[in-house]
């Protein structure tokens, strides 16, 4: 097995391939276009962009694994089983990157929805070191595992516990991400939250399906503010979903405000359709705080021009942009795996 120190080495490595470009990467980016219409080109090289700023820069990676425990080399890695998701494009690479790191073996169950970018990237890192490949099956079935990390909605989370319950696990639901208005956000800060709602197509448990919003809140900047977003307006798929919520507010008669880009319907729901941004009325901090506390266990992440005592706010533009430390449903997934070790 290849010791931490050229794992990170590899990483950066990855990083830096990220930054050239290269036929076989961007003949993925084609396939997983015509496999998922959703990943888009510009969507796929966003998620890259990401990654490769967040996750694969040498100091960050440094800086990451000195908050653990983790031994140059495992005596005996445990054989991790990534049930991955594939509503946006590569959402499971930080699980990966995190059992890489940690030492132990990834058994990579990709989504059918998203099964082209991942494995180029694993050819690329293969790679950069002989061995590294010992760290990684891609796999159609998961057996012969020692724990799991499992990420899907609210139905086939139970089913995961279920089936997985009896093993070290993470087990992901669905969650949401919102976000606090004050009514006197900056046109940019407006231009950034729109990013927040509309990249993936809102497709992500990190982009923004509900807006907490004081009483009397003028829908103007905001509107405007969503007229620079083409490729989403443009998109038939979006456009479709569009249109069949919007025929659905107008047949039952159901108040709503529109640019015809977003709809936004007033309800306490968290849970939006496709195109459509749910909002809630605060009257005051104390009444914003009591919603917001009502929520957090189903909240992902808030993003805000203001802090909320009680909350890590996040500012508009970044729900989009995890970093290393910004694990999904703040379950700290390099602890649950150098305990792994711990215990092997």
């Amino acid at each position: 097995m290849v010791n931490l120190t050229d794992r990170i080495n590899a990483l950066v490595a990855l990083g830096e391939f990220l930054d050239e470009g290269d036929p076989a990467l961007e003949e993925a980016i084609v396939l997983a276009g015509q496999h998922n219409p959703w990943f888009t080109p510009a969507q796929i090289t966003k998620a890259l962009h990401s990654i490769r700023t967040t996750m694969l820069d040498r100091d960050l990676l440094t800086s990451w694994v000195e908050h653990y425990s983790i031994p140059q080399q495992i005596d005996r890695p445990v054989r991790v089983g990534l049930v991955m998701a594939g509503n946006i494009p590569l959402v499971g690479f930080h699980d990966f990157l995190c059992v890489l790191v940690s030492g132990h073996h990834a058994l990579v169950k990709q989504s059918d929805k998203d099964r082209h970018l991942l494995p180029v990237l694993l050819d690329k890192l293969d790679g950069f070191h002989p061995g590294l490949k010992d760290h990684w099956t891609l796999i159609d079935q998961l057996s012969y595992f020692g724990a799991v990390i499992a990420t899907g909605s609210n139905n086939s989370a139970r089913y995961f516990q279920a089936y997985f319950g009896r093993y070290p696990h993470i087990i992901r639901r669905n969650r949401h991400a919102v976000g606090v208005l004050t009514g006197h956000e900056t046109v940019e800060q407006l231009q950034l939250l729109c990013e927040d709602m509309l990249t993936y197509f809102g497709l992500g448990c990190r982009n923004v399906s509900k807006l907490y919003l004081p009483t009397e809140f003028d829908f103007g900047p905001l509107m405007e503010a969503l007229e620079h977003n083409p490729e989403i307006r443009d998109h038939h798929r979006f456009r479709n979903n569009f249109d069949y919520q919007y025929a659905l507010l107008l047949l039952n008669q159901e108040p709503h405000r529109t640019n015809n880009l977003l709809l936004f319907r007033e309800t306490s729901s968290l849970t939006s359709p496709m195109a459509t941004v749910h909002y809630e009325h605060y009257r005051n901090d104390d009444q914003l705080l009591h919603l917001l506390d009502r929520d957090r266990e189903d909240l992902q992440c808030v993003v805000s021009g203001r802090p909320l005592p009680g909350f890590v706010v996040l500012p508009f533009g970044q729900t989009q942009c995890p970093g290393l430390m910004d694990y999904a449903d703040g379950v700290d997934v390099m602890s649950f795996l150098t305990q792994l070790a711990t215990h092997a």
